[in-house]
C-alpha cells in the first residue's frame, strides 16, 4: 500500500487513478501525513456468458418436434 500526500494526489490525480487500475494497487491519501482517504480498484464483475443462460429453466414435456395443429395447411 502506497502513501501519497493530498497535495501530490491533486497534481498527477488521473495517473493516480490509472495506476491504481491498472496494478490493482490501493493508495492511502494523507493530509499532514494522516490517511484520510484510501482509492482502491473497483472489483469488475465478469460479463455471464449467454450460452447456457437458461439451462435449467424450461421444462421440456411431450414431444417438441409434432405440430400442435393436425391440419394446418403449411404441413401439406
Amino acid at each position: 500500500m502506497v502513501k501519497m500526500a493530498a497535495g501530490e494526489f491533486k497534481t498527477k490525480c488521473l495517473k493516480v487513478m490509472e495506476h491504481v487500475r491498472n496494478e490493482r494497487e490501493e493508495i492511502i491519501i494523507t493530509k499532514h501525513g494522516k490517511p484520510v482517504a484510501k482509492l482502491i480498484p473497483i472489483e469488475e464483475k465478469k460479463a455471464k456468458s449467454v450460452f447456457g443462460y437458461l439451462k435449467g429453466t424450461v421444462k421440456v414435456s411431450g414431444d417438441i418436434t409434432k405440430p400442435l395443429v393436425e391440419n394446418w395447411s403449411a404441413l401439406k
